[in-house]
């Protein structure tokens, strides 16, 4: 995002819902229109917007017309809309919950001297019939409709019944009842002279088409063929058969049956998240008080055969099952580190972590509008998103470590009482010149779930962006994968810029994802290109995750990529897009692979990603990297990890060369934090022990041992790092002391209350029981004293988003 002028422009601003529709007029619409032209996202936001109006007209366009307002008096014309009260989130949520969520649009035929309808206020059915009940929810529309969208839950089958609709005086409604026909595929019309058995024949046809049109718009398209083959088989010329059936088979081929699906649960989600509604009502409709507009999307349950009753059911229920959660994104579930106690566990043992996805994809949530699903957020990884100031370890000799380690230690800012340990390592930096030469595999997602200007597009700038850094004598080529895989280039010197940008550009997206052959292909095109002797091999995955073709679990995925690291080839993955981010397999994808994962999007991550950190995203100094710290039992109570929760490791896992671990890039800073409760301090910050001490004897479990003996060591904690050679397969040790000189967090230097401050807003996002008293207020104090010459501007971004989320809190 362009962070000068534009700023404080999103994609969620309602003036850029208003840019999308021609509603800007004069200098409001240059302020926007350079915005957009300057930003990827705002771009994809506006395109999105047009994109589902286009489709929104498209669905309405299909249902034909049949009121007749050739007497209605005219209407008093509304007044113009303020511009400060348009709706304040992309207008294609609202689109898509009308277009999308499987509508079937009832039109209600108004006489001739009745007013504009502003809302329903009973629906009653006067003649009970014997039907099963038919579960709806209502995606309410803003006054002055006339289409109340009715979205079906369950297979949707009216049986023609006679209802008749009356209205609200009190709203200003006609209180004469309006009676017609429903038909299934809802038209209006009168059956009166139409013969029971032609009556029955068309009930039975019009059944069938609402329930393949159901079944159609829930993404179900197996069943819904099999239904409009059935119509066809009792009417074959029946045209809205046909025309579903040519609309099925072309969408199965672009998209896959899992993409309808997936959009379907985003859009309902964000509707309910995002737009406010207007009042549904609950209970008997016609006498009960509307709910409030701030309650969630509801699902009204209607019994036909007798006087309707609402019931009301918070959106959060209607979608446990299958519509729960954040759109379809997936991330796995994390609890937050409890505390150790040092004579139960002296050692703490994890894998170090240099992935930064959650803090883009944190960003990405905010930026909208909405804060992040608590499972999306990992402290380590947006600790780690930003470069700090640490000292480089020495270059003097060919055995000298690949990285450097710094020890600090001060009180908690949130725990007074508790002491605050930050473990830093910088890694050895590399230039262009002095690293090895490459030989790179791009993995492409190209399936139709990556057609949106935020993921494929996006995918193509952003690794022009890294051919463009690439040396004469480093090799690219590039695999796609959708349905089946394919070599779009050989293995190609960078030299040949031209071929390879070009063959970047005549990338497109459709098809499904089988994402296991490209992996496959592109391992075989990496190790038949392999460079000897130090060199850098690597495969860049770009996708949005989701795999739904071929090997589809996550595990089958993880163990083939564990097969494929044994090459040496390492993977670096990257997540595009929204909607349907698999993040809980990217990661795991990139773990497995020796490689990072970071998330795009926007063009300027990409330019920190392939342009600012190049280096380090090529080219691994050390992996397999382990830190184990014992903590002094005379010193330390206790003490807990802060995030890291899915790189824990057993104590026995250090010294095993066996087990995998994370890597470290040319450049990267890791950060680790401990907080630590003091000998003598409870971990809720008070000084009495919770219980006395044993003099004699201490217990583990039922065993009774003799009291330990300390060393009588200042030391507060002494920390091992175990690492390998990128080549290597025999690990070296290194072990670093600390001593705890009982420093402020005040005093402490603006690089450790700057990973302080990131922190607490992890541990606010995510609402840690260990938060303590931190507020969004203090995080951005601590911040602000640890900005320094911010090179990129990445640590003020980060002031605004904490900003920014204490307001969405």
């Amino acid at each position: 995002m362009n962070h000068d002028s534009h700023e404080n422009i999103f994609p969620a601003d309602p003036r850029i819902t208003a840019y999308a529709f021609g509603e800007l007029e004069g200098d409001e619409l240059k302020l926007i229109e350079a915005a957009v032209q300057a930003d990827p996202a705002l771009q994809a936001a506006v395109a999105e917007l047009r994109g589902f109006g286009d489709t929104l007209t498209s669905v309405l366009g299909e249902e034909p017309a049949v009121i007749e307002d050739a007497a209605r008096p005219a209407p008093a014309a509304a007044p113009k809309k303020r511009r400060g009260l348009l709706i304040p989130f992309p207008l294609h949520y609202l689109a898509t919950a009308a277009a999308a969520c499987f509508a079937v649009v009832v039109w209600v035929r108004h006489e001739p001297t009745k007013p504009e309808l502003e809302s329903i206020a009973a629906v009653e059915n006067t003649t009970p019939v014997s039907t099963p009940a038919v579960a709806f929810k209502v995606a309410a529309e803003p006054p002055a409709q006339r289409a109340v969208a009715l979205v079906a839950a369950d297979t949707f089958s009216p049986a023609s019944a006679p209802v008749e609709v009356k209205f609200d005086q009190s709203l200003g409604m006609s209180p004469a009842p309006v009676r017609q026909n429903l038909e299934a595929d809802g038209k209006l019309f009168d059956r009166t002279s139409m013969g029971a058995a032609k009556q029955s024949e068309e009930q039975a046809v019009g059944g069938m088409i609402s329930k393949g049109r159901s079944d159609y718009l829930a993404g179900n398209m197996s069943q819904a063929e099999e239904t409009f083959h059935a119509v066809l088989a009792a009417d074959s010329a029946n045209p809205q058969a046909k025309a579903f059936l040519t609309r099925i088979q072309k969408e199965k081929a672009e998209i896959g049956e899992l993409n309808r699906s997936r959009n379907r649960k985003q859009m309902l989600e964000e509707v309910s998240n995002s737009w406010q509604r207007p009042g549904i009502y609950a209970g008997d409709v016609a006498t009960s008080a509307p709910v409030p507009s701030n309650k969630p999307l509801s699902q009204v349950v209607v019994t036909v055969g007798a006087p309707l009753r609402f019931k009301v059911k918070p959106l959060e229920e209607v979608n446990s099952a299958p519509l729960g959660g954040y759109t379809s994104e997936s991330y796995a579930l994390s609890a937050d580190n409890a505390y150790r106690t040092v004579e139960a566990e002296p050692l703490s043992t994890f894998s170090i972590d240099v992935d930064t996805a959650s803090y883009s994809n944190v960003r990405r949530f905010l930026t909208s509008g909405r804060l992040p699903p608590r499972d999306a957020v990992r402290i380590e990884e947006l600790i780690n998103y930003f470069p700090y100031r640490y000292a480089a370890p020495k270059t003097d000799s060919k055995d000298a470590a690949p990285f450097a380690a710094k020890l600090e230690v001060a009180s908690a800012p949130w725990a007074p009482a508790h002491r605050l340990v930050r473990v830093g390592l910088k890694a050895r930096e590399f230039t262009a010149a002095t690293r090895p030469a490459a030989n790179i595999v791009f993995l492409l997602d190209v399936s139709g779930s990556m057609n949106s200007a935020n993921k494929l597009p996006l995918v193509k700038q952003s690794l022009r962006l890294l051919v463009e850094r690439l040396r004469p004598d480093d090799r690219v080529a590039i695999v796609t994968y959708a349905g089946n895989s394919g070599l779009a280039l050989p293995s190609t010197p960078a030299s040949q810029k031209n071929e390879i940008l070009a063959a970047l550009d005549n990338l497109n997206a459709s098809g499904s994802t089988n994402g296991a052959m490209g992996i496959h292909l592109a391992y075989d095109i990496a190790k038949a290109n392999f460079v000897a002797n130090g060199g850098i091999n690597r495969v860049i995955l770009c996708t949005d995750g989701d795999f739904n073709v071929g090997v589809t679990s996550r595990t089958e995925l993880v163990q083939l990529i564990e097969e494929k690291a044994k090459s040496r080839v390492f993977l670096s993955v990257f997540g595009f897009g929204m909607g349907n981010l698999k993040d809980n397999t990217l990661e795991s994808l990139a773990d497995k692979g020796n490689g990072a994962y970071g998330y795009i999007d926007t063009r300027r991550e990409a330019e920190k990603v392939f342009v600012e950190q190049v280096e380090g995203t090529l080219a691994t100094v050390a992996k397999d990297v382990k830190i184990q710290v014992e903590f002094n039992p005379a010193r330390v109570a206790s003490y807990r990890l802060i995030g890291y929760e899915n790189r824990i490791l057993a104590k026995e896992d250090f010294n095993n060369d066996a087990v995998d671990a994370g890597d470290i890039g040319a450049g990267h800073t890791v950060t680790a934090l401990y907080e630590i409760v003091p000998v003598g301090v409870n971990a809720d910050g008070s000084v009495r022990p919770l219980v006395d001490p044993l003099k004699y004897q201490r217990t583990e479990g039922n065993v009774r041992k003799p009291a330990a003996r300390t060393t009588g060591s200042r030391e507060l904690l002494t920390l091992k790092i175990r690492y390998k050679a990128p080549e290597g397969d025999v690990s070296k040790k290194q072990e670093f002391p600390l001593i705890d000189t009982g420093a402020d967090f005040t005093k402490a230097d603006g690089e450790f209350q700057f990973a302080a401050a990131v922190a607490a807003w992890g541990m606010l996002l995510r609402d840690s029981p260990h938060k303590g008293s931190a507020t969004f207020e203090q995080v951005v104090g601590w911040a602000e004293n640890g900005l320094g010459d911010d090179a990129g501007g990445y640590r003020a971004e980060f002031i605004q988003l904490v900003r920014r989320s204490a307001e969405l809190k």
